[in-house]
C-alpha cells in the first residue's frame, strides 16, 4: 500500500492505526482485481462515515442555531452532506489522488467521480472516528466544513426567512410579500441594498444587505420580528 504521510500532513492528524486511513481509501474495484492486497474496501467505513458526518453538523446547528426550526436545520444538513458537496470537499484535500482504484475504474477517471470522493470522505471520517476519537473528528469535519458551512447557512437563512414570511402572510391576508430596492450606494464592487418588504400597501419591513437577496432577507426577518 501507498505511503500516506502526506496525507496525513494535510488531514493535520496523525493515525495511530495505520490500516484504518488505508482501507477507508479502497474502492470495490480494488479488491475485485487484487484480492488478498487490502483487508477490504471502504464500504463499511462509508456507512459509519455517514452517520458521523450527519451527526456533526447536526450537533453544531442544534448549538449554534437555537432559532432554526427542525426544518431549516435539515435542509441546512443536507446541503452540507449531499455528493456533491463532499465531493467538492474531498477535492480540496486532493483525497482523489490517494485512492486505490481498480484498473477500470482509474481508466473511467474514478479518481474524480462525485460518488467514489464523496465515498472516501465519509469512510475517512469514520476512520478518524475510530482512530482517534470523536473530538479529533469533530475538529478535523468543522475545520473541513467551515466555509461551506458559512455558506449554507447564509443561502440557508436568507431563503427561510422570506419563505416563512409568505406562508404567516398567505395564511392570514392570501397575500403574498413584495419586496423593493428602496436605495442602493456604494462602487458596484462594494455596493450596499435596502429593501423595503410590502404586503398589500404596507411596508412589513426594511432591511440592508451587500446583494438584493441578503437585504430581502434582513426585511422579511425584521418583519417576521414585528409580527
Amino acid at each position: 500500500m501507498a505511503d500516506l504521510t502526506a496525507l496525513q500532513k494535510r488531514l493535520k492528524i496523525k493515525f495511530k492505526n495505520k490500516a484504518l486511513l488505508e482501507q477507508a481509501l479502497v474502492h470495490s474495484s480494488y479488491i475485485n482485481e487484487n484480492p488478498g492486497l487490502a483487508e477490504g474496501d471502504n464500504e463499511r467505513l462509508e456507512f459509519l462515515g455517514d452517520a458521523v458526518l450527519g451527526f456533526i453538523i447536526a450537533e453544531e446547528l442544534y448549538k449554534r442555531f437555537p432559532q432554526f426550526s427542525e426544518g431549516e436545520m435539515t435542509r441546512v444538513r443536507s446541503s452540507l452532506v449531499s455528493q456533491a458537496a463532499l465531493s467538492r470537499l474531498a477535492k480540496t484535500i486532493k483525497l482523489g489522488d490517494y485512492l486505490y482504484l481498480g484498473k477500470g475504474e482509474e481508466g473511467g477517471g474514478g479518481r474524480s467521480k462525485p460518488a467514489n470522493l464523496s465515498g472516501a470522505l465519509e469512510a475517512l471520517t469514520a476512520a478518524i472516528f475510530l482512530d482517534r476519537g470523536p473530538a479529533v473528528t469533530r475538529k478535523f469535519v468543522l475545520r473541513l466544513m467551515a466555509k461551506k458551512m458559512g455558506k449554507a447557512l447564509s443561502r440557508g437563512v436568507e431563503a427561510d426567512y422570506k419563505t416563512r414570511l409568505q406562508e404567516i402572510m398567505q395564511a392570514q391576508r392570501q397575500l403574498k410579500p413584495k419586496y423593493r430596492v428602496i436605495e442602493a450606494v456604494g462602487p458596484a464592487h462594494d455596493r450596499r441594498f435596502t429593501v423595503e418588504v410590502m404586503v398589500g400597501n404596507g411596508v412589513m419591513g426594511r432591511g440592508s444587505g451587500k446583494s438584493k437577496k441578503a437585504a430581502e432577507a434582513e426585511a422579511a426577518r425584521v418583519a417576521l420580528n414585528q409580527l
